[in-house]
Parts: structure tokens; sequence; C-alpha cells
């Protein structure tokens, strides 16, 4: 089933790589013109330096310099300039696959504003000769807007600030002895406050998400690499070798001998 546009935000899937059709700069005006315009299989990402009224839908916004839209295909929008006008474009084709995220329609930047120019523009200067670089460029600001808000996304990770910022954690610190309290001052919520969250976002609880990321990548190292299974579980946090073996039998089935051999007979 197709996702209808909602007014105020648009639903995107990051999980692949934009297809992109265009990126450009567009120059407008003069004072008081106005474009009205849609867009009927492309999706409209702009970064604005300028002041005007943007209407997306029946909805309107004012928009400044660093102010940020990303419009879905077939949404009509209007333009009232007021005077000349100049903002970075990019046109294109989003994926139907993966985690859906609602993001604004129309916000501004912030202090993104500096990172999400450069990065349009290396865009820009990558898209004639090399652009696989320009689709690199524009997937991660695309990420970049998608956060500015906090994100609020459909599942999981982005469901609450503080769960963004203790799986963050956590996934930097798979290697080191990790406990409940540091991860909940780090995320700036309380011991309890942070397992609800997380247990909402997760269906686990903290601990419960540091074993199971812990043995999500020793079952990656065991099977993807030759490292040695002491080095794998040092590399997931569990140094010592029979807690280890312990719990590759109760969360992978196996012990890591044997899951390691299941590629070979794969």
């Amino acid at each position: 089933m197709t996702e209808l546009p909602l007014p105020r935000t648009a639903c995107v899937r990051l999980d692949a790589p934009p297809v992109l059709a265009a990126i450009g700069i567009g120059v407008h005006g003069p004072a008081g013109h106005v474009d009205e315009f849609e867009l009927p299989d492309l999706w409209q990402f702009h970064l604005y330096d300028y002041e005007a009224d943007l209407t997306v839908g029946d909805v309107e916004h004012a928009i400044r310099p660093g102010s940020v839209s990303l419009v879905p295909p077939g949404t009509l929008v209007r333009y009232r300039y007021r005077g000349r006008s100049e903002h970075l474009y990019v046109h294109l084709r989003l994926g139907a696959a993966g985690v859906p995220r609602e993001v604004a329609a129309v916000q501004h930047a912030g202090v993104q504003v500096t990172v999400l120019e450069r990065q349009l523009r290396q865009a820009l200067a990558a898209w004639p000769n090399t652009p696989g670089r320009a689709v690199a460029e524009v997937w991660a600001a695309l990420w970049r807007v998608a956060e500015l808000d906090p994100p609020r996304e459909r599942t999981a990770q982005a469901a609450h600030p503080a769960v963004f910022a203790a799986v963050a954690l956590i996934e930097a610190r798979l290697a080191e002895p990790l406990t409940v309290p540091e991860i909940a001052k780090e995320a700036g919520v309380s011991h309890n406050h942070l397992t609800r969250l997380l247990r909402a976002a997760t269906g686990h609880t903290v601990i419960g998400y540091i074993r199971a990321r812990r043995m999500a990548q020793a079952r990656h190292l065991l099977r993807a690499s030759t490292l040695s299974i002491p080095a794998v579980a040092a590399t997931v946090g569990i140094p010592d070798l029979q807690a280890f073996n312990k719990a590759c039998r109760r969360e992978l089935g196996a012990s890591p001998r044997a899951v390691r051999a299941r590629v070979t007979r794969e």
C-alpha cells in the first residue's frame, strides 16, 4: 500500500541509498514572484539561503536561511519569494524497503547548517563525474536531516533521544564492562526510566539488549572472520572463555567452535 504524505511530516525510508535525478542551485525571484509546482515521481530536498513563504500541500511555512525541506513525490508546493532567492536542491527517489521514519517536511537545520551545506555542495561538485560520491554525500545529509527534530522513527532506537544515546554508547563500548546506571547517566535519565524506554523500543531490558548485541557481534566474527575465539570473546566484552562458551550455547545454540564450523558445512 502506498503511504500518503502527511501534512507536516514526510515518511522516509533511508536504509538504502537514494537514486539521484538532479542536483543544483535554484535561483528564483524577483520580489512578489510565486512558483507553484509538484514533482510527480521525485522527492524534493532543499536547503535554503533566503526568507520566503512556502506551502507544502495545505500547510504554510515561513522559511529562512538554514531552513531545510523534504517533500514527498506528488505534493503540491507553492513558493512566495521576497527577492532574489537561492537554494541548493536535490531531486531524488527513495527506496520502499527499510524502517519508516517520520521527518518534518520543513524544519530549521540549526547548528547542522554548515555541515549540511558542505555535504550538498560536495554532492553538487561530484555529481557530473563521480555520481557515487554524490549519492554518498546526499545519503549522509538525509540522515542528518532525519535526526534534526528528535527522531520519530516508528520503531526502536530513535523513539526517544535517551534510547538513541544509550544505544550509541552500547555499540561504541561493547568490548568494555557496562552497567545500567552508567548508561542511564550518559543518556540523561534514571535507571528505571531507561529500562522502560529501551524495553518499549526494542523489546529488551538494558542488560538484555547488551547481551543480544554482544552475541550478534560474536556470531558475525565467528562466522565471517578467522579471529581467534579468545579474541572474539574479548572483542564482545566477555573475556572469560568459560563465560563466553556458556553465553554462546545459551544465545546461539552451540559452542563457539560449532558456530564457526557451521560456515564450512553451509
